[in-house]
């Protein structure tokens, strides 16, 4: 599993860092840790859960995708249309 950080992400300052695990993703700004993304069982398929570190504040939507990987990627995507991005 390779996830680089996304262009959208890293051309405001941000980078994306997986897991030693791989089962988590952390997104940071400045060198500082923003969100977690979390891959989870969802209707027998898989969610992202993308939690804000600093407030605890829960941004994850609502689709599911069939693999862990693109759990992580439409995570990603969430957060970038969360973020107004």
């Amino acid at each position: 599993m390779n996830f680089p950080t996304p262009d959208w992400l890293s051309s405001r300052g941000g980078e994306m860092r997986l897991a030693k695990d791989l089962l988590s993703a952390s997104v940071y700004f400045a060198g500082q840790l923003q969100y977690v993304l979390l891959p989870v069982p969802a209707k027998g398929k898989h969610a992202c859960r993308i939690t804000q570190t600093v407030s605890g504040r829960r941004l994850d939507g609502v689709a599911v995708w069939d693999t862990r990987d693109a759990a992580f990627t439409g995570g990603l995507e969430e957060l970038r249309a969360k973020l107004g991005w």
